[in-house]
């Protein structure tokens, strides 16, 4: 009898441990459905990829193969990009139990070994944390290049004076806030921030501005003072008087909002370069209120068109920031892309940039905008994740937490600028940097194809000579969308009286 149980024993711990290696290969996220894991419930399982955490609020994970992105920040409504991106947040979804440190969203979990509860529930078991961690950020900013001037765009979530007003509900609360979003400005140690819901006047920024002179003794920052008072939201800006001066006084648009929409045209003492710089913070992001949104976008860039023309101005280059609270596929966006600018976010991070978090999703609503003339001297952008991939409980409200994190609810984005008016465009226009894609991504671009004035068009053929569609190009940084059936298409650009083809697979 004893040697019967010590058999079945065996077999038992044998069965056991095999369970607790079947593997969960994820070929295409896209495609992909927890309804696959409906075998496995009840027993252990190891994902072959890594597993993102995409929402962490109030201690419970939510995680995914991928990280979940707002569908209007890759595309616009009814598009197949948006469906799909509607598509794969749903499907490819879970809570998990178990996990007992603090992780942030963004963090991966490589080898995750779980236990199935059901096809959108499992339970922490192992693996290793790697990735978007306290620490990574804590190291530094983000790699922008070869910059000489770093410019800040940061909503720093109602940093007031007066108490209840909004913001801190107490002198108690506005000393936690302090010294977390200081924390943040110093970090970032930028030549020029460009700082939004400020209160109005002088007193909150002269904190923020002999805080940092303080701390950061090879630094001289000013900033232009407010004869305005009172208890609603502003914009302004700070900025290094060691590394740039302003020329004139800053304009401003009261369109739809006072003091949230205003720029200035700084130069930089040690090449005596310039640049406009725009700061803005567009109306809430309530339900009905994106046709005022509308209003602003076209203002700002009214107001930019008439600044640049002012005699002791004279300059072209211009770089829009700020919390524009409209996602990157939607119309008041769309009036900037169709007046040739560029979506930073979108030239150098593509699908991925992000900002902000609402729902479990990824986006970004604090822009980054820049005319193609800027946009060569950019050497590099990108959100500083600091806040959005935080708890809210560690914010200076709810916690005792004194670190840097958390201290809005935006994350500050940086850019880093070499200003070189002489630099020109490559000549030859680019068709993308990849010709094979696969899954939902068929989004290309064409650059250097675009010149104000001299129109150029693309169009794309079947590999068999049919037309698919041919537009006008109408940005430096142009994004098309591939046809959807797959197959071999020719793509062609008419540009300057010349011809450019490149061949794309769809698979």
């Amino acid at each position: 009898m004893k040697t019967r149980f010590r058999v079945l024993l065996i077999a038992l711990l044998l069965c056991i441990t095999a369970i607790g290696q079947t593997h969960i290969t994820i070929d295409n996220p896209s495609t992909w459905s927890g309804e696959a894991l409906r075998p496995y419930i009840g027993q252990a399982v190891i994902f072959d990829v890594p597993i993102v955490v995409c929402n962490n609020q109030n201690g419970s994970y939510i995680v995914s193969p991928f990280r979940r992105f707002n569908p209007e920040s890759h595309g616009f409504p009814e598009s197949e990009d948006y469906k799909s991106t509607v598509r794969i947040n749903s499907q490819c979804m879970f809570s998990i139990s178990g996990i007992n440190n603090y992780h942030r969203c963004g963090e991966k979990i490589i080898g995750l070994k779980a236990r199935v509860n059901s096809t959108s529930s499992l339970t922490f078991l192992d693996g290793k944390w790697s990735g978007n961690t306290r620490a990574d950020l804590e190291a530094g900013i983000p790699d922008l290049g070869d910059y000489r001037l770093l410019v800040c765009g940061f909503n720093v979530e109602n940093y007031f004076m007066t108490w209840g007003s909004m913001g801190a509900d107490s002198y108690a609360e506005h000393q936690a806030q302090r010294a977390k979003v200081h924390k943040a400005l110093k970090r970032i140690n930028a030549d020029i921030y460009g700082l939004v819901e400020l209160q109005l006047g002088d007193e909150a920024i002269t904190e923020i501005v002999n805080d940092l002179n303080n701390a950061l003794p090879d630094r001289n920052y000013a900033f232009f003072h407010d004869s305005e008072t009172g208890t609603s939201q502003k914009v302004d800006f700070v900025y290094d008087k060691n590394t740039v001066e302003p020329i004139n006084t800053p304009a401003e648009s009261d369109e739809e909002t006072q003091n949230r929409k205003k720029m200035i045209c700084f130069r930089e003492k040690e090449t005596g370069e310039k640049f406009i710089y725009s700061i803005n913070h567009f109306k809430s992001m309530n339900t009905g209120d994106e046709e005022r949104r509308i209003k602003e976008a076209r203002a700002v860039v009214s107001l930019y068109n008439n600044y640049r023309k002012n005699p002791h101005i004279r300059e072209k280059d211009v770089l829009f920031m700020g919390d524009m609270n409209c996602y990157a596929f939607t119309k008041p966006i769309k009036i900037f892309i169709e007046n040739g600018m560029i979506d930073l976010h979108r030239a150098f991070h593509g699908d991925s940039s992000y900002s902000y978090m609402y729902g479990g999703m990824a986006s970004y609503i604090d822009h980054a905008i820049s005319n193609g003339t800027m946009f060569r001297q950019v050497t590099g952008m990108s959100g500083f994740h600091i806040n959005s991939d935080e708890d809210d409980k560690y914010n200076y409200q709810r916690s005792s937490d004194e670190t840097m994190f958390r201290c809005s609810d935006h994350d500050p984005v940086l850019v880093g600028l070499k200003l070189d008016s002489t630099l020109v465009y490559d000549p030859t226009p680019q068709i993308n940097t990849e010709d094979i894609f696969s899954g939902n991504s068929r989004r290309m671009v064409i650059q250097n194809a675009f010149t104000e004035g001299q129109p150029s068009f693309y169009a794309i053929y079947t590999i068999n000579g049919w037309l698919v569609e041919r537009n006008k190009i109408t940005s430096p940084l142009y994004e098309v969308e591939l046809p959807d059936p797959a197959g071999v298409y020719i793509v062609t650009v008419y540009y300057d009286g010349q011809i450019y083809q490149r061949k794309m697979i769809v698979r």
